[in-house]
């Protein structure tokens, strides 16, 4: 469901072997430790629930993305980047980074702020660009680091690692430490964001999306967990209440079992992997 091919191995992993170079990071690197494991299911679903708590951003999914009658293939395209981005060369980077740039070009239009006033928002926005940033960086943080997950190299160099996939996007202001990533967060949270009327339909359908009963089940714990890491305003903001660490337990459970039976690195990592290997 995530990777959009029932194998976990869609047509653009292949992009992962183009290009004669690591890329932006690397196997020994702390995006590849965060972003290769199993805890980007819940931090996925954390990042969608965040990136909802701005007006800005959830007009622009409710307005240009088809969340509604395409929900896979949204989230398969928000896989896609991120895995491109983490794993591949400086070369499939681009071209990746190329298309979501075209993309972000026809994602405009008008949004009401938290003070009542109206304002226009664009996805090539510096400031629409951090926001995702941000939600995205601190999502699969939280989660990996809640869950249990380890992360050796420290939280400090993820962030500082993963601020530089904002860059080819036209991003140059990504936070570069946790410290800093929390800083804006708080401000992102007293000064922008709120609920507005496409709220709650939008959260409702982030926590209820059209998969079969079984994935349902299974996702559902998923999200209590990624719910279970969110704090004040933003649970407030997005309309829900606290959910107990219990899920976090239970999601770690059957995380760890999926690992097992899937292996403890996708078809994308393996291909990235084989890639780098031959450069030596």
């Amino acid at each position: 469901m995530v990777s959009g091919d029932a194998s976990g191995a869609p047509e653009w992993s292949q992009q992962m072997a183009i290009g004669n170079d690591v890329g932006l990071f690397g196997p020994e690197s702390a995006v590849w430790q965060v972003h290769g494991c199993i805890a980007t299911l819940v931090g996925g679903i954390r990042a969608l629930l965040m990136q909802a708590a701005h007006p800005a951003a959830l007009t622009g999914v409710a307005e240009h993305s088809a969340y509604d009658t395409d929900p896979l293939g949204r989230l398969e395209r928000t896989t896609r980047w991120l895995t491109i981005t983490s794993f591949g060369s400086t070369e499939a980077i681009e071209i990746e980074a190329r298309r979501v740039r075209e993309m972000h070009k026809r994602v405009e239009g008008n949004f009401v702020q938290k003070s009542g006033e109206h304002a226009r928002y664009s996805a090539s926005d510096p400031r629409y660009l951090l926001w995702v940033h941000c939600a995205f960086t601190d999502s699969f943080l939280r989660a990996h680091e809640e869950l249990g997950y380890a992360l050796p190299q420290g939280a400090d160099r993820y962030v500082n690692e993963w601020a530089k996939s904002a860059e080819p996007l036209g991003l140059s202001s990504a936070p570069t430490s946790k410290q800093e990533l929390a800083s804006v967060m708080d401000s992102f949270a007293r000064n922008e964001v709120v609920t507005i009327s496409m709220t709650p339909p939008i959260v409702g359908f982030i926590l209820k999306p059209p998969f079969s009963v079984g994935g349902l089940v299974f996702y559902r714990i998923l999200a209590n967990a990624a719910i279970a890491t969110i704090d004040e305003p933003f649970l407030s903001v997005l309309g829900l209440k606290p959910r107990s660490r219990i899920w976090l337990k239970v999601s770690k459970g059957l995380l760890d079992f999926l690992s097992y039976m899937l292996g403890h690195e996708s078809p994308s990592q393996k291909i990235a992997r084989a890639r780098i290997n031959a450069l030596q």
